[in-house]
């Protein structure tokens, strides 16, 4: 499975905000065997998203959106996707009834705090879905998610994403490997290792250089768990002789 990642959210493309939700997918797609092949953060203007999220859901076999799921004016990320497969925002039933009893339970739970900050929400616009879509919803967070074809939508806060994804992690999935190799020799002076196992295999290849004390690393993937083992082993022999030099 070949997955984009789109991270939405002008915070991240000024810096304000570290865009850890895409490390974290990353590697939650990779260690079930998916491939991150495209990654990229867009600002929240509803026309990038929708060509990005279009031109992605052809090219690729999933495409994981979050960020810019609310109620404020700059939350587009849902219109978006629906301009992406030209579908209308529709409300179902069903999402609009478990958001109203999580916004009565809210009433009730705080209402010194909600009399305080005179909250005055429209369930029905928070409900909306793009036409069609299957919702996602979680007690982590109160705005819905969903899937619409192959696009998954996420929130953009890290707890509430990381509930919503591992409600339909299974649904990720592939037949891509890896092992690593440590070494301490330095990344230039592995070049002939690193070409050499890339003639002799049917593997992808990529060194790490040594950070925060911790060796460097040699990593190879592929799809086939003996060829990327042989890979490895061939690996291993040469670092080790790179390394006692």
């Amino acid at each position: 499975m070949d997955v984009a990642l789109v991270t939405v959210g002008d915070e991240l493309l000024a810096g304000d905000t570290e865009n850890t939700n895409a490390t974290w997918l990353a590697r939650q797609l990779t260690e079930r065997g998916a491939t991150v092949a495209r990654m990229g953060t867009v600002p929240d203007e509803r026309a990038v998203i929708a060509r990005w999220v279009r031109e992605f859901a052809d090219e690729f076999d999933a495409v994981v959106v979050t960020g810019g799921l609310g109620d404020t004016p700059d939350d587009v990320t849902l219109e978006a996707v629906a301009d992406a497969f030209d579908r209308e925002m529709a409300v179902q039933a069903a999402v609009r009834e478990r958001i109203e009893r999580k916004a009565r339970r809210y009433r009730e739970d705080n209402p010194e705090r909600y009399e305080q900050h005179d909250f005055d929400l429209d369930l029905s616009e928070t409900a909306a879905l793009p036409e069609d879509a299957r919702p996602l919803q979680t007690e982590a967070s109160f705005n819905p998610g969903c899937v619409v074809e192959n696009v998954y939508v996420f929130p953009g806060f890290p707890g509430e994403l990381r509930v919503m994804f591992d409600a339909v992690a299974d649904e990720f999935g592939g037949d891509v490997v890896s092992e690593s190799v440590a070494t301490a020799t330095p990344e230039g002076a592995l070049k002939d290792v690193l070409a050499g196992v890339r003639e002799e295999f049917d593997v992808a290849v990529g060194s790490y250089p040594a950070r925060r004390g911790e060796p460097g690393r040699v990593k190879v993937t592929g799809t086939d768990s003996e060829e990327v083992m042989r890979a490895i082993d061939w690996v291993d022999e040469r670092v080790a002789d790179a390394d006692g030099q």
